[in-house]
């Protein structure tokens, strides 16, 4: 069913490798019409129903008739008005007969590479190929060859960072190039932000960014992205009805130009770098091997290998690659895919990349990612304003305050000396700074002993000598002297000089103190590289986040700071971009969206869809239930859900449900903590009678999904062979957790799936206090009244739980031929509010009044369900 303007389906062909469904045709005209109108839609259908391949044929479709379009448009307006009509005809004629020869020419030489790609597997598999080395030089600093003076600090004279810098353009170390690798780029003939003239074969039309959360998901899009043929996007001559009136536009074809980009852990190719832990230190290793006196990176590309630049485009363009492919070309080649990515990216016509390279500003900057009259599709969008915080969020403990301190100490013991100027105030300012926040977080700990709280930015620049900083021009420095990279640098090079055993003091600044851990990422991250990214974050607009006190699962306190407001940052790329598309197969409930994320944009420009599914209506039931087998009542709040009789009231209907339910049933449970006091309950004998427990495992095989670091393939393994053998499975999982997010329970694997309550977030921590206060404060700047500020938070809240619950239930369907029961057990389910937030495909299939039958009903109901399709 369709929410907002109605979508009228025209006959268009999309070019789908298949017939496509009713609904997948609804789809697809909606994704056109956004593109063509320049629009903001947000398209819901659901997983199993081809969303993938309709993203791309909708899309694709509206790119390809968009060239036409353009190019006749072009032609028309070169036309003069007084020449006679058989000029303008072979005119026309001529320059489409050029456009068809440039592209003839380009698939030629693409050909000739997918031939010579061809042949390699061949002799590969055959044994034939010997492969060239290509000799790599040692990227290893030692004390004999890199002095210490490289890691002493450049003079810093520069006043330019006077306030008005915007820190959030200001390159962080995640995934994107510096200033210095930009200038490099630039000197090795690889401009950021140019074009290159010796491309003649560019086609720097209008391209379609395709975002995703996982590159898993975008390798999944690109093998979809096969599939597909499309048409050339030049159009045919207007008399060209038989293949004679133009043979070389009729047998030409035009293949899908696809790039996929990554960061520098998904794609480096140098083993010395690519083997660190986390992406921080791989860019900083990254770029510490283009620094003056550094052993050069082999991989680099330099103007010399322009040709092998080149090479590398036309063999990305030549067929549709993942992320695996390009770094499989580097290797072949011989050159880093990180930076000779970038000559692709003008010729291709479909670019994907996860979220991170296109939601923040940095990232897109660096990679020189132009959205300005581009399309924008961000695919598993329902958490895409979750994702947008996360980016700009960031934390720091205590023991990575300490430890950044003690490396500081280090390294001033040898540099302090060499400090002149500007180097030795922001120095100074640095260790202030870090000392002030120390002594802050410490007082938090002993103060809010077993809580959380909120901070506030006074409090942590309350320390001596730290009111007369500017964060601004702090955060600058940090950036342009790359104090974190020679610090860490030259602490790295102390514990080389010592033999790979580190002193008593070193090892005190690369651990965490006594009584406390250091996760693996803290480890390989610089400790002042957390640090320099905390400051950053403390320089947003102070309305947009909150710095809240926590304490990790270690027990370590920590400061973090959490973004409330990600409409800023996506305001950016909806303003840039021509189309933006948000997509997934549960975008429900849609109301966030409209009322926060675009709630500046006129309701015009707005679009919404939410499919139904393949399925016939035949093939699902859901079920709200209210009251258990003996009539007990399903309240699982959280006040009265630890209640021994509605625990074991749970354990009663669940085993029910698995006497009429076949083979797989999924139990979604609103907590881990829940979900082990519940077994825990479970496990108890009562009396003589086996415990809940022993009557579950009897009649199927029980699973738990696990909060800690137990493998889900495993455990997914084991449930499925006990499916398949015949056993039956009941496997126990988490709103949010695990499984509850990209794992399929198609067919036998999830015939069942059961709601444990409503898992709503506790409003009573103080991040969602925080959250909840800036809902309602914006909607009173807004000018509404409190009450309708209060209902604007309420609905905040509720649409986190849906969301969340929706994504759950959504595992089971997954083809059309697929057929599944779902229970929901709460008595809330029943309340109106609730019910139209889950998608409309379940609205459709649930039992109208079933809250008010009795569970036997249910039983009934369900157990013909099953038996109606063993028929």
């Amino acid at each position: 069913m369709a929410q907002g303007k109605t979508v009228t389906v025209l006959p268009r062909n999309f070019h789908h490798p298949y017939t496509p469904y009713e609904i997948q045709l609804q789809f697809m005209n909606a994704v056109y019409s956004c593109l063509e109108d320049g629009k903001v839609a947000i398209l819901e259908s659901p997983t199993g129903t081809g969303k993938s391949l309709s993203l791309i044929c909708g899309s694709l479709t509206w790119l390809r008739n968009h060239k036409r379009k353009e190019f006749e448009e072009d032609e028309s307006t070169a036309n003069d008005e007084n020449e006679p009509s058989w000029i303008v005809e072979y005119a026309q004629r001529r320059r489409r007969e050029a456009a068809a020869q440039k592209l003839s020419d380009l698939k030629e030489r693409l050909d000739k590479i997918r031939e010579g790609e061809r042949r390699q597997l061949l002799e590969y598999q055959h044994g034939e190929i010997v492969r060239k080395k290509r000799k790599i030089e040692s990227t290893q600093h030692t004390a004999d060859t890199e002095p210490e003076a490289r890691f002493a600090l450049d003079d810093y004279e520069s006043d330019e960072e006077n306030g008005k810098t915007n820190p959030v353009q200001i390159q962080n170390s995640e995934t994107g190039f510096s200033a210095t690798t930009q200038e490099l780029m630039k000197r090795l003939g690889m401009p950021i932000g140019e074009k290159r003239l010796d491309e003649e074969d560019v086609d720097d039309g209008p391209k379609i960014y395709f975002c995703s959360r996982t590159h898993s998901q975008l390798t999944q899009f690109a093998e979809e992205l096969r599939r597909v043929k499309l048409p050339a996007g030049i159009p045919p001559e207007p008399n060209s009805e038989s293949a004679s009136a133009n043979k070389n536009q009729v047998e030409l074809e035009e293949e899908v130009r696809h790039l996929t980009l990554g960061s520098r852990r998904n794609l480096c190719i140098n083993p010395a770098v690519s083997k660190l832990r986390s992406p921080t230190a791989i860019n900083e290793k990254c770029l510490d091997l283009q620094q003056p006196g550094a052993s050069k990176c082999p991989f680099l590309p330099t103007k010399e290998d322009q040709v092998l630049v080149h090479e590398f485009r036309d063999h990305v363009m030549a067929n549709v690659r993942d992320i695996e492919d390009m770094g499989v070309l580097g290797k072949k080649l011989g050159i880093c895919p990180y930076y000779a990515s970038r000559s692709s990216i003008p010729p291709s016509e479909i670019i994907t990349l996860p979220y991170p390279l296109l939601l923040q500003k940095s990232a897109r900057e660096s990679l020189d990612i132009n959205l300005k009259g581009n399309v924008v599709i961000i695919d598993e969008a329902h958490n895409l304003m979750d994702a947008i915080s996360a980016i700009y969020s960031t934390t720091i403990s205590h023991s990575v305050l300490k430890r950044a301190r003690t490396q500081l100490a280090i390294y001033l013991q040898k540099f302090r000396n060499r400090l002149k100027g500007k180097n030795r105030v922001y120095v100074t300012q640095v260790v202030r700074l870090m000392d002030s926040i120390t002594v802050c977080l410490e007082k938090k700990d002993a103060t809010l002993t077993g809580q959380d709280g909120i901070a506030q930015l006074s409090d942590l620049m309350a320390g001596k000598g730290t009111d007369q900083i500017n964060l601004y021009k702090l955060v600058h420095y940090l950036h342009e002297s790359k104090l974190a990279r020679k610090v860490d640098g030259y602490t790295s090079h102390e514990q080389q000089q010592a033999g790979h055993v580190e002193s008593k003091h070193l090892a005190s600044s690369r651990e965490p103190s006594k009584g406390s851990r250091a996760t693996d990422m803290e480890r390989a991250m610089p400790a002042l590289s957390q640090f320099q990214a905390f400051l950053l974050a403390l320089t947003n607009p102070s309305g947009e986040g909150r710095i809240f006190f926590i304490r990790t699962e270690d027990g370590e306190p920590s400061f973090r700071y959490m973004l409330l407001d990600p409409t800023h940052h996506f305001r950016e790329v909806v303003e840039e971009a021509r189309a933006v598309i948000l997509a997934g197969g549960t975008m429900s409930p849609m109301s966030d969206y409209m009322n926060h994320l675009f709630n500046y944009l006129p309701k015009e420009r707005l679009e919404t869809l939410s499919c139904g599914h393949v399925i016939p209506s035949e093939n699902l039931v859901a079920w709200p239930v209210a009251k258990g087998p003996s009539g007990l009542e399903f309240d699982f709040t959280f006040e009265k859900r630890k209640e021994d009789n509605v625990i074991d009231e749970l354990g009663r209907a669940i085993l029910n449900l698995c006497l009429v339910i076949p083979d797989g049933v999924v139990a979604f449970f609103p907590s881990y903590a829940y979900l082990e006091s519940v077994i825990q309950r479970w496990q108890k004998q009562i009396g003589a009678n086996k415990s809940i427990w022993e009557r579950l495992s009897a009649r199927k095989e029980v699973f738990t999904e696990s909060k800690g670091s137990a493998s889900v393939d495993e455990v997914l393994q084991s449930y499925s062979t006990s499916i398949t053998n015949g056993r039956g499975g009941l496997l126990f999982s988490v709103v949010g957790g695990k499984l509850s997010e990209g794992i399929n329970f198609s067919d036998r694997l999830g015939r069942g799936v059961i709601a444990v309550g409503l898992p709503f977030p506790n409003a009573h921590s103080a991040e969602w206090k925080a959250k909840l206060e800036y809902v309602q404060q914006s909607a009173l700047q807004r000018g509404e009244s409190k009450e309708q500020a209060k209902l604007a938070a309420r609905e905040v809240y509720e649409n986190a739980c849906m969301r969340a619950v929706n994504q759950s239930i959504g595992r089971a369907i997954r083809h059309k031929n697929d057929y599944a029961a779902i229970v929901l057990l709460d008595k809330r389910f029943n309340l109106d509010r609730i019910q139209g937030k889950l998608p409309g495909w379940i609205r459709e299939g649930l039992i109208q009044d079933g809250i008010s039958k009795p569970f036997n009903t249910l039983m009934s109901s369900v157990s013909t369900f099953f038996r109606s399709k063993k028929i």
